[in-house]
């Protein structure tokens, strides 16, 4: 595929294409957290060639409806905020407790089993309680310190003085989370329901699936695009005053 090479990162190459991010979730190739990895570093950790991941990101590519997706990288930062809060906080705000819901009839009919089950439960609820607090804390805090940085206004970023400290505990708490994203992966076997699971068993799996595609997306478009841009205007208006 011409316009990538298996020495891009992983991060790079969904912020070119963001459709493309469906080739890494077949191959459960991290974008989000793991994204400044290349292509071929990606690839050994998963036992895939990575010539054979280019020509699949082509034949993606290639289906793919480029319009589908958000180009963020066409926004502003303020813009950049406000979709990430209209598209992503919003949708986790709204998809958690049901969620958490279904987790819990789950748990509480098929716990005995399969005890996994209660893991489940108990791994999605303090996920759902952590990014809570966390895009408050982006909301209330990083958001509109970003805000006030791209407005120009370098010298009225409150008592944190700087972005850098906010952005590093945003992801720390991503990383968390790909964590919890990761067990609760292992723990579903994959999303996968066995043969005796009910319909609510069914669609809580693919409810988590469909969670954890957004996330991924959600992780991927801050860690990899937005933080950056704003540590590098942040840098270049406090060189130039």
């Amino acid at each position: 595929m011409g316009q990538f090479d298996i020495e891009m990162t992983v991060g790079d190459i969904v912020t070119r294409q963001p459709g493309l991010s469906r080739v890494f979730e077949r191959l459960g190739i991290d974008y989000c957290c793991c994204g400044k990895r290349s292509l071929k570093d990606a690839c050994m950790q998963r036992s895939v060639d990575p010539q054979v991941v280019l020509t699949m990101l082509g034949a993606e590519h290639q289906e793919s409806d480029a319009g589908a997706v958000a180009d963020v990288s066409a926004m502003t930062l303020t813009e950049f905020v406000d979709h990430i809060e209209r598209t992503h906080h919003t949708y986790v705000k709204s998809e958690s407790p049901r969620l958490c819901v279904m987790a819990e009839k789950v748990a509480s009919v098929h716990g005995t089993r399969d005890g996994r089950l209660v893991s489940v439960r108990d791994t999605l609820i303090a996920l759902a309680d952590e990014m809570a607090s966390h895009m408050m804390k982006e909301e209330c805090v990083l958001f509109p310190l970003i805000r006030r940085l791209e407005s120009g206004a370098v010298d009225d970023l409150g008592h944190y003085g700087t972005v850098v400290g906010p952005i590093n505990q945003m992801e720390a708490e991503h990383a968390n989370a790909g964590i919890a994203l990761a067990s609760l992966r292992s723990l579903t076997d994959d999303y996968t329901p066995p043969e005796w699971a009910c319909n609510a068993y069914r669609a809580l799996l693919d409810g988590l699936q469909q969670f954890e595609r957004d996330l991924h997306q959600h992780v991927h478009k801050e860690n990899n695009v937005l933080f950056p841009r704003a540590m590098s205007l942040e840098a270049g208006r406090l060189a130039s005053s």
